[in-house]
């Protein structure tokens, strides 16, 4: 029985590794069958190192708002948390999400609890608020999106209305279950731990740790301003990335051959962000796949102009992930030491003197 457990594990740890690279080459290719590289390559030959640099700044930009809303969800629990802390910690997690889907949120906890001395179920709390925060927000810029397009968006994309759907039903029920959860913290809390605790105390030990953190987390925010603040934040990041959208296309001169405006960028940056979700490595395939098809469906691009603009957008952003990650690390640990602090790596963070 024992062997038997193990064999099944062995097999789901490797479908679970083995899944996100499989659907990252299924998207590559379903994405770039069509595509002639000459052609690509000779789009590259336009780029703009003055429009390029505005991208960069632009895209940096939009994580630094990031941070700014991170710290003012931290408000109650950390007042004086290091802005540069706190970006420092966003782009660690980026960057590790550009290789590992999905690990870089814990990171990201991991580093921030460390450098600001916060509890983890706190601060990884906060990052559960702020992925709820994103997902709904996402589902408000496209129906922006659905509003902007001249057509009908729905037609178009046959998979969006249902997947916007399900989006909002999901986001509703997840929204009831918190404030369950911190309206009602005992008795809900005690409810569903005994219940789950009949089947699996595993199970029941999961669910308490998570619902100690969804509480911990949620109980940061507070107060209107605060929300304004967190508002705020959430528009600024959204306007801004429609900005870096627009500017992906000034920087391969794409402009001068097809109708480019910021209404155009917002809707390709929004649909594009479902590519995102889908969990393979760094986005990679899935976003090129759905960009080029919103380009040359919805906007009338070449597949070879389309092609340009999502491997230039993806592969720049992935690089400045990967690149701040380590510049990062490195710069707030050498700070660190300087003032006799400890310095941090990604195995200290999770093995070595946990902050709870």
């Amino acid at each position: 029985m024992t062997s038997a457990n193990s064999k099944n594990n062995k097999l789901k740890k490797y479908f679970g590794y083995s899944l996100p690279v499989l659907l990252m080459v299924l998207f590559l290719y379903l994405a770039f069958k069509d595509v002639d590289f000459n052609q690509v390559f000779s789009i590259f030959q336009q780029l703009s190192i003055g429009w390029f640099i505005l991208f960069i700044l632009s895209f940096l930009t939009s994580h630094f708002f990031r941070a700014l809303r991170w710290k003012v969800i931290l408000k109650s629990t950390k007042p004086a948390a290091s802005i540069l802390n706190l970006f420092g910690a966003t782009m660690i997690g980026y960057g590790v999400n550009s290789v590992i889907p999905r690990l870089g949120e814990l990171y990201r906890g991991l580093f921030a609890g460390k450098w600001e001395n916060i509890s983890r179920p706190v601060v990884l709390g906060t990052i559960v608020v702020e992925r709820i925060l994103d997902v709904l927000v996402l589902g408000i810029s496209v129906l922006v999106s659905v509003l902007i397009y001249q057509g009908d968006l729905y037609s178009e994309l046959l998979w969006l209305r249902s997947t916007v759907i399900v989006g909002f039903v999901g986001i509703f029920f997840i929204i009831l279950i918190l404030v369950l959860v911190v309206q009602l913290k005992e008795k809900f809390y005690s409810f569903i731990i005994t219940l789950t605790g009949k089947f699996s105390k595993t199970i029941a030990e999961k669910l308490a740790y998570i619902f100690e953190m969804l509480i911990d987390g949620f109980s940061t925010v507070k107060g209107l301003k605060n929300y304004l603040s967190i508002i705020s934040y959430s528009i600024l990041i959204m306007l801004n990335y429609g900005l870096s959208a627009q500017l992906g296309f000034y920087v391969l001169g794409l402009e001068n051959s097809f109708d480019v405006s910021y209404g155009m960028a917002w809707i390709v940056m929004t649909i594009s962000a479902f590519g995102i979700i889908i969990p393979t490595p760094g986005g990679i395939g899935t976003f090129h796949f759905i960009a080029i098809s919103v380009l040359v469906g919805l906007f009338f691009f070449t597949e070879e102009a389309a092609s340009a603009y999502a491997i230039l957008t993806h592969t720049v952003s992935t690089l400045l992930f990967i690149v701040s990650m380590f510049f990062f690390m490195g710069y707030i640990n050498y700070r660190r030491e300087k003032i006799g602090l400890q310095k941090e790596n990604f195995y200290s963070v999770i093995k070595g003197g946990k902050v709870d």
